[in-house]
């Protein structure tokens, strides 16, 4: 096999929490030496971040952070003093990339915002991740993954039209509109530096990226269509065949959206005389009569139906049952990392993007402690022992703290 396709490139992630962190994750994976910087007090929340529900042994918490950090390293720097920042200019000299998700205009203010690491690096691109953007009037607000769907319209369409409206499961706009936008942006740039010699500033808009997901309900919209509203997609449970149902126990998904697969589930249930009416509305005949359907058989049984009629009809799974899957098996999508300290290895997602070539390895190396790399990385940044060492006692940097913090950062 062929070194990993990002080997050689170097990042430095500024970033904390789930944005930057899912990132960075992304590009280590694939190869690129990603070196956290944390402050020289507590470091990334996510070291010490609580369980996301009840039920979950402390030993978790750990995953936590491993599940966006794994095959990084970590150094720590204090931003606020002068000393420090010279650190962080220094490593920038031969970096790649510098990714932050400060609100805009906070590492201007410390004199080592996008046009300073400029000039220190021509040739760096760096990618600021933001719930609204560099300019705009939502410039410095604060914000949440739930604050921007609501404010671009995602949260207004999901749900019931005589419901509330239904927060997602997953990040949306913290991973789609953020970390995976924020990983294309610097890859286009940094393809474009093939080409010029020099990197660029990647804005990347947490509300931005994921209002992109409405491309075509905006695109009809903005034709002149009428504004949709909750209840009313069609893609969102508006249409008899393309929808939840209830079955007798649990939930189906039916999603036959093409006339072949609407004609196949009408036909395998016995039911031809509902095939002209697949995009009924919800509260319909048809919708009543396929509802009964469904009631009247398991799970394991539409299973069976499935697989021997093709039509877009699969169950739905909680996640632990989803994670025992064959298909999560088959995928790779399940790996195991050994972690110092462990009693037994890590259980992580796996890596979503397969190169026939060149994969990702998500287990080249563990996660790392909070300052673990201080000593190393400003070696080979040309630091000399007696300055790492006078930097240490400054308080400029840390290095591997004696205990990680507990607690919450939700209180």
């Amino acid at each position: 096999m062929s070194g990993l396709a990002l080997d050689g490139l170097r990042v430095l992630d500024l970033t904390r929490l789930l944005p930057g962190g899912f990132c960075s994750l992304l590009l280590a994976d694939f190869g690129a030496d990603v070196i956290k910087v944390e402050d020289t007090r507590l470091g990334d929340y996510v070291r010490w971040a609580p369980p996301f529900h009840d039920g979950v042994e402390p030993s978790a918490a750990s995953a936590l952070f491993l599940s966006l950090n794994r095959g990084k390293r970590s150094i720590r720097l204090d931003l606020k003093c002068a000393p420090g920042r010279e650190v962080l200019l220094r490593l920038a000299r031969d970096a790649d990339v510098v990714l932050e998700s400060f609100r805009p205009g906070v590492l201007e203010r410390l004199g080592v915002g996008y046009e300073r690491l400029h000039a220190e690096n021509p040739r760096l691109v760096y990618c600021a991740i933001t719930g609204y953007g560099q300019q705009g009037p939502g410039r410095g607000r604060s914000g949440h993954d739930l604050n921007y769907l609501g404010l671009n319209g995602i949260l207004g369409l999901s749900g019931e039209a005589d419901g509330p409206p239904t927060p997602s499961a997953a990040q949306i706009a913290d991973l789609g509109g953020g970390a995976m936008m924020a990983a294309v942006g610097i890859l286009i740039a940094l393809r474009e530096r093939e080409r010029s010699g020099e990197g660029q500033l990647v804005d990347c808009s947490m509300f931005d990226g994921s209002l992109s997901f409405l491309a075509m309900l905006a695109a009809e919209m903005l034709a002149g269509g009428a504004p949709p509203r909750r209840g009313e997609l069609r893609l969102a449970g508006g249409i008899v065949c393309y929808r939840p149902y209830r079955c007798a126990d649990g939930y189906m998904t039916l999603g036959a959206l093409e006339p072949k697969f609407w004609s196949a589930f009408c036909r395998g249930v016995g039911r031809e005389d509902l095939a002209g009416h697949a995009f009924d509305p919800p509260g319909s005949e048809a919708h009543r009569a396929v509802s009964a359907i469904f009631a009247a058989r398991t799970r394991e049984q539409w299973r069976a139906f499935a697989a021997e009629h093709d039509c877009c009809l699969e169950p739905v799974v909680d996640l632990d049952e989803a994670l025992r899957g064959e298909l999560v098996a088959a995928r790779e999508m399940v790996v195991e990392l050994d972690q110092p300290g462990a009693e037994r290895p890590v259980r992580l997602l796996g890596v979503p993007v397969k190169l026939s070539r060149t994969p990702g390895d998500p287990a080249r190396a563990p996660g790392p402690g909070l300052g673990q790399h201080t000593r190393e990385v400003l070696g080979e940044a040309g630091y000399s022992s007696a300055e790492v060492e006078a930097l240490l006692d400054s308080g400029a940097v840390a290095g591997p703290a004696d205990a990680v913090q507990s607690g919450t950062f939700m209180a």
